[in-house]
């Protein structure tokens, strides 16, 4: 007879060779249905290829693997688990809008975001689900919402740009090392809640801020082996967000975004506003207008936290990447503040920023294609599909992959953007004169440039995003300039960043000058 103290242990032990025995029934199957798909041999039993991804140069195998294995490849990830990479025009097409409600995000990705965010419009999957999601925040989002915030994205430049000049100021000199990164992320972060929440972070004031420290912290603190061990078996066992230090850290972040944006709320229903600009009044609105959408407050806070941290991350990087470029073109930055000058002594208007600035435009391209802040856009496919290609597998005849159900593909970004056969043999090269050069062409980059996405659920505060960065770089250009003393690399975190090379942090120290 068994010892009633036993049966949990049996149980445990029961489900864990269970679980064992599909994922190795799954890895099986899988390496079976794309055995004819090429790929790199695993350089590691274990790890796969994640040791050498994320020991590399963001992206720079991702780049090497397509070039020798063609628009369609697999390697192994930890534990021997399969991924396949595309950059096949037509697959891509098909995955991002065609058949987006067919492959999720893999479930480690979605465990991120709800350990992090909460259910938001990030994390939710399905058709319906979504639509409601997004029904909710796209209005605050629109063209015309935007149009009504450029002000607000002026202003809280302005700040910046006062804090730059008091640094200046203060060093009794007309030029000072400034660390941009930490800058960059403050502007997201007080633009995003004056300009969707009416609500001043107050980030910008110069002095400590626990919520800026907090959300940079939890992402910027890579090359550490915790960090690694994460990354590479978050994909198969998701569980592994909740343990050690990181896993603490996480729940502290989602505990301390998540108290601001309740408070944030309980303070608009106070208030009432119903014909305010923001996110909201808008969702305000909603709720007197369609009292069936409405969310519970849970819901909402994790909307709120998934606004604050998309407005965070990928805007502070492109930020920082766009100062980088124009540091190392002194040219390139007198064109542009000309640009800038010949719009008029004002601010530029929303239809200047999206229309009547080219070349501030073509940079703001050309550092999203070389830049992209979010280097894979991962997927997982919810049942076995076939996927049509634009031309067949390296090494077959196949014009079609049928990918088996529960495999994790990811689509590189920045293979896709820096494409010779699309953007020339200078396409590691930054030059924004590229742009022009296409338009005279008729040629539409729409569909190459995805450091948004595309389809259904591409980004939808990309307007928002464009505009801000564009204030911003047209308020600083009026007043500095910049140079860049260090050499930088980039790195991954979340999104991926610069630093100093061979550093660990996220870092991008600048020598700005009065101008």
């Amino acid at each position: 007879m068994i010892p009633p103290l036993l049966y949990p242990a049996l149980v445990l032990g029961a489900v864990t060779t269970y679980l064992f025995c599909r994922f190795v029934e799954h890895l099986v199957s899988t390496n079976l249905a794309l055995q004819h798909v090429p790929g790199p041999r695993p350089s590691s039993f274990i790890w796969g290829e994640e040791w050498l991804l994320y020991h590399s140069t963001p992206g720079s195998y991702y780049v090497r693997w397509h070039q020798q294995y063609g628009k369609v490849l697999r390697f192994t990830g930890a534990f021997g688990h399969q991924v396949l990479s595309i950059t096949d025009p037509r697959a891509i097409k098909y995955i991002l809008s065609e058949a987006i409600f067919e492959f999720p995000k893999p479930k480690g990705v979605r465990a991120w975001f709800k350990a992090t965010l909460g259910e938001g419009i990030l994390w939710v999957e399905g058709k319906e689900a979504h639509e409601r999601q997004r029904r909710v925040l796209a209005p605050a989002l629109s063209q015309r919402s935007v149009r009504n915030l450029v002000p607000i994205f002026y202003d809280t430049s302005a700040k910046l740009a006062a804090q730059w000049m008091k640094v200046i100021d203060n060093s009794r000199s007309d030029e000072v090392e400034i660390e941009v990164t930490k800058w960059a992320g403050r502007f997201a972060l007080d633009t995003v809640g004056c300009a969707a929440f009416s609500y001043d972070f107050d980030c910008l004031s110069g002095g400590p801020h626990a919520l800026a420290e907090s959300m940079d912290g939890l992402t910027n603190n890579e090359n550490k082996t915790s960090s690694f061990y994460m990354r590479a078996l978050f994909w198969i066992f998701p569980a592994i967000l909740s343990i050690g230090d990181k896993g603490e850290m996480i729940r502290k972040s989602k505990l301390e975004l998540g108290n601001i944006a309740s408070k944030m709320w309980r303070d608009a229903k106070v208030a009432g506003d119903l014909n305010g600009k923001n996110l909201m009044s808008i969702i305000l609105r909603n709720e007197a207008k369609f009292p069936t959408h409405k969310m519970n407050e849970e819901e909402l806070v994790a909307q709120m936290r998934t606004t604050i941290s998309a407005a965070f991350e990928p805007v502070s990087a492109i930020i920082a990447w766009t100062l980088y470029e124009l540091s190392l073109n002194v040219r390139l930055q007198n064109e542009l503040r000309e640009e800038v000058t010949a719009a008029g002594l004002g601010d530029p208007s929303y239809d200047d920023l999206t229309s009547n600035l080219p070349l501030l435009d073509a940079v703001l391209r050309e550092v999203l294609r070389l830049h992209p802040p979010i280097l894979e856009n991962h997927h997982e496919a919810a049942e076995t599909i076939s996927v049509p290609l634009s031309e067949p597998i390296a090494g077959t005849s196949d014009t079609y992959l049928v990918i088996p159900k529960g495999t994790i593909l990811e689509i590189p970004v920045n293979v896709v953007q820096t494409d010779p056969d699309v953007w020339g043999s200078d396409a590691e090269i930054f030059r924004p004169e590229r742009w022009f050069e296409r338009k005279k062409q008729g040629l539409r980059h729409e569909r190459e440039i995805l450091a948004f996405s595309e389809g259904p659920r591409s980004c939808i505060g990309k307007n928002f995003a464009l505009c801000e960065i564009k204030s911003l770089i047209i308020t600083l250009l009026r007043q500095f300039s910049f140079t860049c003393p260090y050499e930088i690399e980039a790195f991954q975190s979340f999104v991926i960043r610069p630093r100093i090379k061979g550093q660990g942090p996220s870092s991008l120290p600048l020598i700005v000058r009065k101008v």
